[in-house]
């Protein structure tokens, strides 16, 4: 049976790599460049689940298909849940992690409480409707940077897991571990393993008709039908 194609709404390649990999046998994921969506959508969110349905409504809004999305990032208890929602950009509007890296350590220089962890809420949305996925993973941010696989903050971050169930007792940082292995225990993977579970619970033809559906009614230059927002709980 022909994979279905879901759009990513990110730009960040480490995400879309990470998501490719995760989903990988069950549906091709394209970017939302591939899919002809460039703009660049203003987080304006207070949540990470606010953030993620922002960007999946935008794709929906402008080109009427199927998208996910996702908003992430890293809480450290001792600074009161920073970076939180402003993880990507905590050093400064240049998205730079090497410099957000520098600010969480300088900022934890002495303290030895150093739980943390890395929480993702990714928004799946189909026909206009938003469905909302969660994951978590638990840990502490290390001294110093170790291991230069991964992507943001993971050279700094200590999980408490090394495997579903299994205690990461060699203290490694996700940077120390195989992309395979993360990608096993990660929040980003908990979510997505949630979303779709959720998918194959839908019936088998239904996204595809959904997408023939939309490219009927959709203009070349998007939607003119846009659904209603809707309102976050989170």
């Amino acid at each position: 049976m022909e994979r279905k194609t879901l759009i990513f709404a990110s730009g960040n390649k480490g995400k879309i790599r990470e998501a490719a990999e995760i989903l990988e046998g069950r549906y091709t994921i394209i970017s939302a460049a591939e899919a002809g969506f460039t703009e660049e959508v203003e987080e304006t969110g207070t949540s990470f689940r606010e953030n993620s349905l922002l960007k999946s409504q935008a794709i929906w809004e402008a080109l009427g298909r199927d998208c996910f999305s996702d908003d992430s990032g890293l809480e450290v208890d001792a600074l009161g849940g920073a970076p939180g929602i402003y993880s990507a950009r905590y050093a400064g509007e240049d998205k730079n992690f090497e410099s957000n890296i520098d600010k969480v350590l300088a900022q934890m220089e002495g303290v030895s409480q150093r739980r943390a962890r890395f929480r993702c809420c990714v928004t799946l949305m189909l026909g206009g409707q938003p469905h909302f996925f969660d994951g978590t993973l638990e840990g502490e941010i290390g001294l110093e940077r170790r291991g230069s696989q991964g992507f943001g903050y993971d050279p700094v971050f200590i999980p408490d897991i090394i495997a579903p169930g299994v205690a990461n007792t060699q203290r490694l940082t996700i940077a120390e571990i195989s992309e395979e292995a993360k990608n096993r225990i990660s929040h980003r993977a908990q979510a997505l393993a949630a979303m779709t579970a959720f998918l194959r619970s839908q019936p088998q033809d239904a996204m595809t008709a959904r997408h023939r559906e939309a490219d009927k009614k959709a203009p070349a230059e998007g939607r003119a039908d846009k659904p209603t927002p809707c309102r976050n709980k989170a």
